[in-house]
């Protein structure tokens, strides 16, 4: 296990490549968390420097200090990753780890504090330390693919949250049918049976919508 570094004011601004002054500024402006005191003495450590870091690179990317300032307190504030994936995690969707830069990256810069309270609220982003998690790499790759095409992430979203809807309801159906003619046992081991006729009627739904005048 790699020892935890901590930093004086002075070495934490020189490893971050900005200046004492600037470092101060986004103290104040709680962009980074406030440092450990020892006495007089203000300690930073690595996760003040990786803050830092995405700082300059969402800086570079066209972010203001304001809408920096807001996604900071939203990763701050965010539901833990234990929260979104539960006791057990999920039995099939693969979560992914991201910094606020890699975040912004997949989204072409639509990663705003809207979008991202947006995604917040539908469980698909946590946080894990100072990292962004993801609940699953198959709807991150799909909707980063949408936002890629053109349909701007706000739409995207807000079509996930009527799919979240539906989804819920056909997960309700098909718990109800399993638990009414076999048992609570037999779930997990026909779970996949649920997805292939979602998937299937899913298809054919997009079939017939692509055939009308």
């Amino acid at each position: 296990m790699a020892e935890k570094r901590e930093y004086r004011m002075e070495e934490l601004a020189r490893l971050a490549g900005i200046t004492v002054r600037t470092l101060r500024f986004y103290r104040e402006r709680k962009l980074i968390p406030p440092p450990r005191r020892e006495g007089r003495i203000a300690w930073y450590d690595d996760h003040h420097l990786a803050r830092l870091r995405t700082i300059t690179a969402l800086l570079e990317r066209g972010h203001t200090l304001s809408g920096i300032a807001e996604l900071a307190e939203a990763f701050d504030h965010g539901r833990d990753v234990g929260d979104l994936l539960g006791v057990g995690g999920p039995t099939e969707e693969e979560p992914v780890h991201l910094t606020p830069e890699e975040l912004a990256d997949h989204f072409a810069g639509e990663a705003t504090p809207e979008n991202l309270a947006a995604a917040m609220d539908l469980g698909y982003l946590g946080t894990d330390g100072q990292e962004i998690v993801h609940v699953s790499r198959r709807l991150l790759d799909v909707s980063s693919a949408l936002v890629h095409e053109g349909i701007p992430l706000a739409a995207v979203l807000a079509a996930a949250k009527q799919v979240r809807t539906h989804a819920d309801a056909l997960a309700e159906l098909f718990t109800d049918l399993v638990l009414d003619h076999a048992g609570p046992e037999d779930l997990s081991r026909l779970r996949p049976l649920a997805r292939s006729v979602v998937e299937a009627e899913l298809s054919l739904a997009l079939d017939r919508r692509m055939r009308r005048p």
